[in-house]
C-alpha cells in the first residue's frame, strides 16, 4: 500500500528509495494509508506533527521548529465573514515550511547529504532553513530578479545560491540539470513536499470542529498548497473524519495564468504561456509540472480558477496592510481572488483562505503607496 507511484505510467517504487521522479520522466505521487486517532491528536502539541501517523515519514528524526497549527482568524471582506489561515507566521515566513519540514525529514531518513532546489524565493528559504536545522547541505537556484530580502534570507541560512538570468522556467531548467546528480528537494517534483502542505487541510478541519469548509480559496503557481490541500481534504473524507470535500478555487495572476486558461477552455493539458511581469512572483509559473493534476482536483471538487489583475493585487495588498496584516504580494493576489469570489456570492458559505507569505520578504521591492 505504501509506495511511490508514477502519475504517467503507473510504475511503483519503494518509499525508501531516494527517487524524485519516475524512470519514464513522470512526476511521482505517494500511495499512503494515513491514520487519524482524534483522541491522540488533540492531546499533542499544536504543531503539524500532531498528525504524525498521517505523514509518510517512517524515521524518528523529524526536522522541525514546532511549526504549524497557525491561527485561523475571522476577517470581514465584501460584507462577509471569512476564515483566513495565517500561514505567513511560519518560521521562515511562508506556508512552504509545511512541505520543507516533511521533505527534509525524509531527506534525513534517506541519509541524503546534499540537495538542490529552485525557487522564486519562499520555497528556497524554507528548504534552506530546514536543511540548516538538519545539517544537510543545499544549493538553491533562484531567478536573478528575486526579491533581495528573500535572497538575503536564503544566504543567511548558509545555502549556496545560484542566480539564474531569464525567466522562472530558466531557473527550473538549471536546477533540473543539477538534479541529475544531486537529490532534488523540489517543491513541485518531490511528492513528500505535498504531504507536508496537506496538513493545511488537517488544521483547517480541526479548527472548524472537524468539519470541512464549503470553499477554499488558494493561490496557484506550481500548486504546492492547492494540491497538498486537495490530498489532505480527500484523506480526511475517505477516513470518515469529515463528511465531504470543499470546493477548491485557485487564484492566478492575470499576467501568468496557464491553469486558468486551460480550465476556461475545457482542456486537461496546459499550453505554456509567456510569463509576464507580476508583483505576485510566487505564482508566476508559466508551465507548472503538475498542471494536469491541479486542473483535475479543482474540477473534481466542483471549483474553479480565477485571475486577478495587477491593480487588484496592489489594492488588496495595501488594504490588508491597513488592516494590520503585513503580507507579501502573492498573498494579496489570493485576497484579490477572494474579493472576486465574494462579490458574486449569493448564499451563506464557510469560506477559508490564507496569507501565504510575510510582507518582510518583499521589503524594498514593494512601495507602501
Amino acid at each position: 500500500m505504501n509506495h511511490l507511484a508514477c502519475t504517467v505510467c503507473g510504475e511503483t517504487f519503494s518509499l525508501n528509495e531516494p527517487r524524485w521522479r519516475c524512470t519514464c520522466g513522470g512526476p511521482l505521487d505517494i500511495s499512503w494509508q494515513p491514520e487519524f486517532d482524534l483522541g491522540r491528536i488533540v492531546r499533542r502539541k499544536p504543531t503539524m506533527w500532531r498528525y504524525r501517523e498521517a505523514i509518510p515519514i517512517e524515521g524518528e528524526d523529524i526536522v522541525s521548529f514546532d511549526e504549524g497549527f497557525t491561527p485561523l482568524l475571522r476577517v470581514e471582506l465584501e460584507g462577509a465573514s471569512v476564515w483566513i489561515k495565517q500561514d505567513h507566521l511560519f518560521p521562515s515566513g511562508s506556508y512552504k515550511d509545511r512541505g520543507a519540514a516533511a521533505l527534509v525529514s525524509k531527506v534525513v531518513e534517506l541519509g541524503v547529504a546534499r540537495v538542490v532546489e529552485d525557487s522564486s524565493g519562499n520555497a528556497g528559504a524554507a528548504i534552506a532553513a530546514y536543511c540548516a536545522r538538519a545539517g544537510v547541505a543545499c544549493a538553491i537556484y533562484v531567478p536573478e530578479a528575486t526579491s533581495p530580502a528573500k535572497l538575503a534570507q536564503i544566504e543567511g541560512y548558509g545555502a549556496d545560491v545560484y542566480r539564474i538570468p531569464g525567466t522562472r522556467e530558466d531557473t527550473a531548467r538549471a536546477a533540473f540539470e543539477a538534479a541529475q546528480t544531486t537529490y532534488y528537494a523540489s517543491h513541485s517534483w518531490n511528492p513528500f513536499f505535498f504531504h507536508g502542505t496537506k496538513t493545511f487541510a488537517y488544521e483547517v478541519c480541526e479548527q472548524l470542529g472537524w468539519r470541512a469548509p464549503d470553499v477554499v480559496v488558494l493561490p496557484v503557481g506550481n500548486g504546492t498548497l492547492l494540491l497538498g490541500a486537495a490530498i489532505g481534504f480527500r484523506e480526511l473524507c475517505d477516513a470518515g473524519v469529515t463528511a465531504r470535500l470543499p470546493r477548491l478555487v485557485g487564484v492566478q495572476a492575470e499576467r501568468c495564468a496557464p491553469l486558468f486558461r486551460a480550465w476556461r477552455e475545457g482542456r486537461d493539458a496546459l499550453e505554456p504561456v509567456q510569463e509576464g511581469d507580476t508583483i505576485a512572483e510566487g505564482i508566476a509559473i508559466a508551465d507548472p509540472i503538475r498542471g494536469r493534476q491541479l486542473i483535475a482536483v479543482v474540477r473534481e471538487s466542483g471549483g474553479e480558477f480565477l485571475v486577478v489583475a495587477e491593480a487588484e493585487i496592489k489594492a488588496s495588498l495595501h488594504a490588508m496592510w491597513r488592516m494590520g496584516f503585513y503580507i507579501e504580494p502573492t498573498s494579496a493576489a489570493t485576497i484579490a481572488g477572494l474579493h472576486q469570489y465574494l462579490r458574486r456570492l449569493d448564499r451563506d458559505e464557510v469560506i477559508v483562505s490564507t496569507f501565504t507569505g510575510h510582507g518582510l520578504k518583499a521589503a524594498g521591492k514593494v512601495k507602501v503607496s
